[in-house]
């Protein structure tokens, strides 16, 4: 698969492009059944991801962030690590931080940005290492895809912890996206969304990504024998949680 985002980010860093980075989105929820042809159209939308959001230092880090931040202990991973800005404030701050993500470029911009160490993987192959906090932010949980990828995902994640471990992320309520009356539909969650990159004129493969509300992530997490206590939320449905499992 082209790695769309990892070009973007590697031009970005070598400031060898101007190109703008898009996101496709793909709802649930079949067209015909909206009433709003802004937010769903013909079932697809796009918008621009700034990329520069990917190399933020530390003080342009919103509040969730720096929540998060200050809540990890012991030895980290961080998933989906992107170039790398939440490893390297971790580091600055003298954690024992590792950062993971998927795409050989992203993980090449973190070495030479300076983390120290880095792992080139898929989370879901990750077989060695016992962490005491896995962290996600940018709604790095979406990597499950669905509310059952979310249940595997908690089976993973459990076999990385050491006994007293913790998982910290954040995730959002699309319900918005359905003005505030999100569907009901049978073998869907609202917010189980198809996301494709595009980056001068290539496109990834369409792949699912998921949005959660925390009601239905505290429900899920619970009944995989997981606790979850909410850390922070903000004004616009965003949250942050702590995972433990029990």
């Amino acid at each position: 698969m082209t790695d769309v985002l990892g070009n973007a980010l590697k031009d970005h860093y070598n400031k060898t492009s101007t190109a703008k980075l898009w996101v496709h989105h793909r709802l649930t929820i079949p067209p015909q059944r909206t009433s709003s042809r802004k937010k769903a159209g013909d079932g697809e939308s796009r918008e621009e991801m700034p990329v520069d959001v990917f190399f933020r230092d530390m003080e342009k880090m919103p509040e969730l962030e720096w929540v998060a931040l200050q809540q990890c202990r012991g030895r980290i991973l961080d998933i989906g690590a992107g170039a790398g800005s939440h490893a390297l404030a971790l580091q600055k701050m003298g954690q024992d931080i590792t950062a993971l993500d998927i795409s050989p470029q992203a993980v090449e911009i973190m070495k030479t940005r300076g983390v120290k160490n880095v792992i080139e993987g898929d989370f879901f192959q990750l077989a060695d290492g016992k962490y005491d906090t896995l962290l996600m932010l940018m709604n790095g949980i979406g990597i499950s895809g669905t509310t059952d990828g979310l249940r595997r995902f908690f089976a993973s994640a459990r076999s990385l912890l050491k006994s007293g471990g913790q998982l910290i992320f954040d995730s959002s309520d699309v319900a918005y996206l359905y003005d505030g009356k999100p569907p009901k539909l049978e073998g869907h969650y609202y917010g189980e969304i198809f996301h494709q990159y595009e980056y001068r004129r290539e496109r990834s493969d369409w792949f699912p990504w998921l949005f959660i509300d925390y009601k239905t992530l505290k429900d899920i997490a619970g009944q995989e024998g997981w606790s979850a206590n909410l850390l922070y939320e903000d004004p616009w449905e965003q949250y942050l949680v702590r995972c433990r499992p029990q």
